[in-house]
């Protein structure tokens, strides 16, 4: 492989590197305040789920990604699937 492109490739995956330790970050911020979301639910004893703010909430995403040039249905797929874990979260929170 030619040095220079060499040099390319690891410039590019020290960008990705830098955003996956970025999206671990982010991600650890959003756990910590939908965490604080599920104590008040079961404090309030209020379901886990919420489908209608999930509903927008994918709505909001897909419409951002498409924006950002991003195809909605992987957004879609990728908040789904953090949703499903906070709601895993707040099950549990409730059942403690």
């Amino acid at each position: 492989m030619d040095d220079d492109i060499r040099a390319d490739l690891e410039e590019i995956r020290a960008s990705i590197d830098n955003i996956d330790a970025a999206l671990v970050h982010l991600l650890a911020e959003r756990f910590k305040c939908t965490k604080r979301v599920g104590k008040l639910k079961a404090e309030h004893h209020l379901p886990p789920a919420d489908p209608a703010r999930e509903a927008r909430q994918i709505a909001r995403l897909r419409a951002k990604a498409e924006e950002a040039d991003l195809d909605p249905a992987f957004a879609e797929k990728f908040l789904t699937f953090i949703i499903d874990e906070v709601i895993h979260h707040h099950e549990a929170i409730a059942r403690d």
